[in-house]
């Protein structure tokens, strides 16, 4: 594959989480309109939001592990289509079942697009995994911040709410369009071994360390993903029950956090695998994470909190997350779909239990919710330290082993 058709590909595989991002707030940013449409209260729009996890645990380690035999490109494909039909459903959906149903298909999308994108971007650049992985995120946190922007223009031009939907419906026709002729590299499973027939195509073993860098590394895909979820869910809260702002400044602080979540991406991209490994980007990250996160606590103040949300965005969601795919994947060279599966089948999860696990909390709390993300944050530094350790010891040194298959 020439450089400019591995570009081309890169761009139309990174547009594809440009719109991602925009799904993700689409909702929510429509919430009053929707509400009328289905004739049901604010809860019910965040019930139909909540489906987007379901569809998204349905699919994800199925997908993960069929594109390692079928190929990246059909389920990049698959994820656009899917997408497709969640924006035309939502518009078209007389009730809250029907769009429920469309948030299902939502969350089977994005687990598409994550089992053809991820193992793809690593095929495409073998020696920047990290990098490729990790400009994702940042994609995808354009498109959060674009499309609120564009909400708010309809609504102040008193134009039709479904245009954001069809503008992204637009995109992606375009895009499935440009993708069909796009190359993708062949599957790293096909080419882990160049042996013999024989040992392609025989079961690969593992090791201990393997299988111990393997349920640490899914740890702390739920680590990660719960860590700063939480914060996105419950700063404004806490700034305005527990640092008596007022609501302005209070989602100020969200803002603050979203901006040092873009610029998180952007320095990580830039400096993992030039100047810091991924190992060791994970442990600075969530040491800083666990840092911002004492302060949040510890010092109720507002200067305090503008300083700590800016840190958590830039740590904790800044592209730590993609960084333990990043080494998971290394640690699994002959499996990476099925590591993306495995790996954000468990950032899924934390999707599900986190809101629930703080909503028990808030009853008694909000601030303990807080110190509930610092407990989170030091099970992730203790994740990350295990793996730097392990990451050390040749792998040789370790003898036990057991079949992929039972990953």
């Amino acid at each position: 594959m020439t450089q400019t058709e591995r570009i081309k590909t890169t761009i139309c595989l990174y547009l594809n989480y440009l719109v991602h991002g925009m799904a993700i707030v689409i909702l929510a940013q429509n919430m009053t309109v929707l509400s009328r449409q289905w004739r049901v209260s604010d809860a019910g729009v965040a019930l139909v939001i909540s489906s987007l996890g379901i569809g998204r645990l349905l699919v994800l380690y199925l997908a993960g592990s069929l594109s390692d035999r079928l190929g990246r490109k059909v389920f990049v494909q698959l994820g656009i289509l899917t997408y497709t039909l969640f924006f035309v459903g939502i518009v078209l959906s007389p009730n809250m079942v029907v769009a429920y149903g469309a948030g299902i298909l939502a969350g089977m999308a994005n687990s598409f697009l994550d089992s053809g994108t991820y193992p793809a971007l690593m095929e495409l650049y073998p020696q920047r995994q990290a990098t490729a992985n990790i400009m994702i995120k940042a994609f995808a946190s354009i498109g959060e911040l674009l499309l609120p922007l564009l909400v708010a223009g309809l609504d102040h031009l008193n134009w039709w709410y479904g245009w954001s939907f069809i503008g992204c419906v637009v995109l992606l026709v375009l895009n499935f369009i440009l993708l069909r002729s796009r190359q993708f590299p062949a599957l790293s499973t096909q080419t882990a071994a160049k042996t013999t027939t024989i040992q392609a195509t025989s079961k690969v073993k593992l090791t201990s360390k393997q299988l111990i860098m393997g349920i640490v590394l899914t740890l702390f895909g739920y680590i990660s993903m719960a860590t700063f979820y939480l914060v996105s869910q419950w700063l404004t809260k806490y700034g305005s029950d527990v640092i008596k702002l007022d609501l302005v400044h209070a989602r100020l602080l969200v803002s603050v956090y979203s901006v040092g979540s873009i610029l998180g991406v952007i320095v990580t991209a830039l400096l993992v695998e030039r100047v810091l490994k991924p190992v060791w980007f994970m442990l600075v990250d969530t040491v800083l994470s666990l840092v911002a996160l004492l302060v949040l606590v510890l010092i109720p103040t507002w200067s305090a909190a503008l300083i700590s949300s800016f840190v958590i965005g830039c740590t904790a969601a800044g592209g730590v997350m993609q960084l333990g795919l990043t080494v998971m994947s290394d640690v699994f060279p002959h499996a990476k779909g099925r590591i993306t599966g495995i790996y954000y089948t468990a950032s899924g999860l934390a999707s599900f239990t986190i809101p629930i696990v703080t909503a028990w909390i808030s009853i008694e709390s909000i601030q303990n919710i807080m110190w509930f993300d610092v407990g989170i944050a030091a099970v992730g530094v203790l994740c990350s330290l295990i793996v730097l350790n392990l990451s050390r010891v040749p792998a040789h040194t370790a003898k036990r082993s057991s079949k992929l298959d039972h990953v």
